[in-house]
Parts: structure tokens; C-alpha cells; sequence
């Protein structure tokens, strides 16, 4: 498994290495031992999650104030444009945002560290897979719209599905004012 920094600040991709055969393949998801030498603590995650999203819709662009909460997230099945915004304040990207495509023909798991903002849209029928470090918090949420013209996320496809949560989701100036308080 190769590691490699992501173009935000703490971001890290993990990039497995598949081993095909004639019986399909097979590929390492995780290895406490990586994550280790990269300053993970794989035990540290005390929940994983798993969301399938139809094509063409987005879940966008959720975080978490106070201590925030680092993910580490996957494709299962089908591709995702996955988009982090820096959102902690005094953060050398802050304000910057990156994306990348995950799959599962590549198996990239991208290492989300506390006070980004993550969302993504599903490129196909997609279910991705959440590793995450602490117990949700629902006092802690921040949503920041997917159509921010602060933002301005190039999505790839039009919208096919979006929640009324995303979809009343406050600005990223909001957003902002809230953590930089």
C-alpha cells in the first residue's frame, strides 16, 4: 500500500495495491500498521458507516465544529467525486478545497482529518464506506450548500437526488463566521 499527501493540509491518500487472478482479486482495505507510520491511530476509529447513492446524487458538504471528526473513506462499489474544504481556521489550505475520484478499480481511501467539510457526488451507483473516530454529535454539525458560488464546486453530472437537509444547508460564509467566531 502506497501513502501520499492530498492537496489539503493533514489529507492523505492510501493507495492499495489489488492482486488479480483467474478468481477475481483481492486487496488490503486497511493496515493499522500504515496508518501508523503515518501518524493514524487505526484503533482510534470507533465506527464505520456505509451509504449507497444512486447516480448523479449528492451528499454534500457536512463537517463537524469543536474537536471535528476524522474519516477515513472508501468506494465499495461503483465511483464517487469525493470534495473536502478546508474548514479550520488558521489552517495553512483554509478555505481551499480538493477532489478525487474514488472507485473500486483503483481502491484509493482517503484519510479526512477533524475540521474539513466532505462531500461527494455518486458517478455511478455507488456505496462508500466510512471510518470514523469518534461518535456522532448532532449539535456539532455544519452544512455548507453543494452550489456555494463561494465554493464553486464543478460537479460532474447534474444533480440527480439531494436531500432537503443539503438542500437548506447555510452558506460558506455562514459556515465561516461560525468556526472562525
Amino acid at each position: 500500500m502506497r501513502v501520499e499527501q492530498g492537496a489539503l493540509a493533514g489529507t492523505l491518500l492510501f493507495i492499495p495495491t489489488p492482486h488479480s487472478d483467474e478468481r477475481g482479486l483481492f486487496t488490503r482495505t486497511f493496515d493499522a500498521e500504515i496508518a501508523a507510520e503515518h501518524g493514524l491511530d487505526g484503533a482510534a476509529f470507533v465506527q464505520d458507516s456505509q451509504s449507497r447513492t444512486v447516480k448523479g446524487a449528492i451528499r454534500a458538504m457536512h463537517g463537524r465544529s469543536g474537536r471535528g471528526e476524522a474519516k477515513l473513506v472508501r468506494c465499495a462499489r461503483g465511483a464517487v467525486f469525493d470534495v473536502l474544504v478546508d474548514a479550520r481556521p488558521g489552517s495553512a489550505t483554509f478555505g481551499e478545497r480538493m477532489s478525487v475520484v474514488l472507485d473500486d478499480e483503483t481502491f484509493i481511501h482517503l484519510y479526512v482529518p477533524p475540521g474539513l467539510l466532505h462531500g461527494y457526488q455518486a458517478l455511478s451507483d455507488a456505496d462508500v464506506c466510512y471510518r470514523i473516530d469518534r461518535p456522532h454529535d448532532p449539535t456539532e454539525d455544519i452544512s455548507v450548500r453543494y452550489d456555494d458560488p463561494d465554493l464553486a464546486i464543478d460537479w460532474p453530472l447534474p444533480v440527480s437526488a439531494i436531500s432537503a437537509r443539503d438542500l437548506s444547508a447555510g452558506s460558506w460564509k455562514e459556515a465561516r463566521r461560525r468556526l472562525e467566531g
